[in-house]
């Protein structure tokens, strides 16, 4: 009897000591070894791949998308549909992304695909209606958008519904727009597109990207210098 209370005592003092070690190892010391490389060898992606404004402001993420509406007239009717505000290079179409402005907070509400096929009546419609806003919204008094100049990327949403980047076609029809609505000369928006271009990850992988976010907020920048 005496023996078997021992041996009991003995095996729960040795799962006690095994779960303190394993807590501080696994608990304590790896937390605090993985978090800090993390902050030393990639500090801007540990902390959520901040970007800042001119003031040091962050203004988002530079993996999720943003949407750069104009304020509803009714913000609690679901009804009324979000106007983008011109004066801002536009994302890719998405429900999953929440209305933001530059330099303020915005919503995320869902991610995901549409999931409906190419021969889908309503994808169709969608991706109709889509084009024929970026040539009416895109087309200045000097520079008429083609509909063949119209990416696929500016009329279809991503995977996710939060790809924060564009193309340099879509970010290229944008210009004389945003050159328009910014006073601004368009050599100037085009000089700040070809700053903000990505090209293939080591030279091969992807395609060349534009981050909106980033150019947005660089576009900010210059109009209020």
């Amino acid at each position: 009897m005496n023996n078997s209370v021992g041996n009991t005592a003995r095996l729960i003092g040795a799962g006690l000591r095994a779960l303190l070690v394993l807590t501080v190892i696994c608990g304590v010391i790896y937390p605090l070894a993985v978090t800090g490389i993390a902050q030393v060898a990639f500090n801007d992606k540990a902390n959520g791949s901040e970007i800042k404004d001119k003031s040091g402001q962050v203004v988002g993420s530079s993996l999720i998308g943003q949407t750069y509406n104009l304020p509803k007239h009714d913000p609690d009717d679901p009804e009324e549909a979000a106007k983008p505000d011109l004066k801002w290079f536009q994302p890719r179409p998405s429900n999953g992304l929440g209305t933001n402005s530059v330099n303020t907070r915005y919503s995320l509400i869902l991610s995901g695909a549409t999931n409906k096929a190419a021969d889908n009546p309503d994808l169709i419609k969608l991706v109709t209606d889509a084009k024929d806003a970026v040539i009416a919204d895109n087309s200045t008094a000097t520079y008429k958008v083609k509909p063949e100049d119209v990416p696929a990327d500016a009329v279809t949403s991503s995977g996710s519904g939060l790809d924060p980047n564009i193309s340099p076609a879509y970010a290229k029809i944008q210009t004389h727009r945003i050159a328009e609505q910014n006073n601004l000369d368009v050599k100037q928006v085009d000089k700040l597109v070809a700053d903000h271009t990505t090209g293939r990850t080591l030279g091969f992988m992807g395609e060349p990207r534009v981050n909106v976010l980033e150019l947005n907020t660089a576009l900010k920048a210059l109009t209020k210098s």
